[in-house]
């Protein structure tokens, strides 16, 4: 069963995000008015090294109130590559600058309601530059073994989606 989308129109727009309004046509032919956003693109990264350790961020998120463990993450700009914007991010958020990176994965976390696509790479080697220029985006930075991932999983402590798959398969990858 495909729904149609026939039109959409804005009703807010930022520079982050635009809130459309969409008119739908069901399979069985009848209408439906459906709100949708439409996101730019959003690169994300993160180190294993040699120990398979990987490098996260403990940080709180305002709008759930939650604490949790997630990768350095953040929108890619207009005309930025996707690679260059997840290791851009990386450094900003974490002091560390990546090696090579890899694309992990891509997912739609959110697909019912947003457009949103988030690009996942990893490295195996970074080096570190200094203290995080975006320090303010976590709380602590923390080389956490791959080991521990499933569990931290299992406890709630990676609450997003998109970082939980990450780490999981990071672990997948490099554990077994």
């Amino acid at each position: 069963m495909r729904w149609k989308n026939l039109k959409e129109r804005t009703v807010y727009e930022n520079r982050w995000f635009r809130v459309n309004l969409a008119d739908v046509r069901l399979p069985d032919g009848r209408h439906l008015d459906h709100y949708l956003i439409r996101l730019r693109p959003v690169a994300v990264a993160t180190v294993v090294n040699a120990a398979n350790e990987v490098l996260l961020l403990w940080r709180h998120r305002f709008i759930t109130d939650n604490w949790g463990w997630e990768l350095a993450a953040g929108v890619v700009e207009d005309g930025e590559d996707i690679v260059a914007a997840a290791a851009r991010e990386m450094e900003e958020e974490t002091g560390w600058r990546p090696g090579p990176l890899r694309h992990l994965l891509s997912v739609e976390p959110s697909n019912g309601l947003t457009d949103a696509r988030h690009h996942i790479y990893w490295a195996e080697e970074a080096a570190y530059v200094g203290p995080p220029e975006d320090e303010f985006e976590s709380d602590r930075r923390a080389w956490v073994p791959l080991k521990l991932v499933p569990d931290m999983v299992a406890r709630g402590e990676v609450p997003a989606a998109n970082m939980a798959a990450a780490l999981l398969l990071l672990h997948h990858i490099r554990l077994g």
